[in-house]
């Protein structure tokens, strides 16, 4: 099981906003995101920059999403489950 947490990196004068993932274990994986669709804070746009540090990483599994005032956090479950 990883964990990754994901947060949005302001526009600068040479780069668009980005989306930054980082994992718990290590590794990191950026996206640029353009906000078209629903916005930079959406949910989705996050699951992007998760799935890219996932294949980066060579993992699989199934993304669970939760929100914080920082951004998302993702749990990639690839394991055990506990229903509560």
């Amino acid at each position: 099981m990883q964990a990754i947490e994901t947060k949005l990196l302001p526009c600068t004068n040479t780069k668009p906003y980005r989306v930054v993932a980082r994992a718990s274990g290590g590794g990191r994986a950026v996206v640029s995101a353009d906000g078209s669709d629903k916005g930079y804070g959406h949910v989705e746009t996050h699951a992007l920059a998760a799935q890219a540090l996932c294949r980066r990483m060579g993992w699989t599994g199934t993304l669970i999403a939760g929100g914080t005032k920082a951004g998302f956090v993702f749990v990639l479950s690839d394991g055990e489950r506990f229903t509560v």
